[in-house]
């Protein structure tokens, strides 16, 4: 999925997460912030890479600013700001693409 222009998703409350996505260069990048890095940050890279993956997005920048999501939470946020940033609204494939 194309990545058309900014999006977000989320929030920064706790157990929850705010997930942006803009254009990329060409590649995935991304910015992890978490209260829990020191924990769980390889997990947290692993749930949002696999979504990126299974949504088809290539090229992106995204930044995640975690508060203690669990690992559904960050799948969900995700693939929101993506749809949000690729003008999908209807037909969406809610959970149908995440597994």
């Amino acid at each position: 999925m194309e990545i058309k222009k900014p999006a977000v998703a989320g929030t920064l409350e706790s157990s929850d997460c705010m997930v942006t996505v803009e254009p990329g260069e060409g590649r995935v990048d991304l910015e992890l912030n978490s209260v829990v890095i020191r924990q769980f940050g390889p997990q947290i890279r692993k749930v949002i890479f696999e979504t990126l993956k299974r949504l088809e997005v290539t090229d992106a920048r995204v930044t995640v600013v975690d508060k203690g999501a669990l690992d559904c939470t960050i799948k969900a946020r995700v693939e929101c700001a993506v749809y949000r940033s690729g003008d999908v609204k209807e037909n969406l494939p809610w959970g149908g693409v995440i597994v």
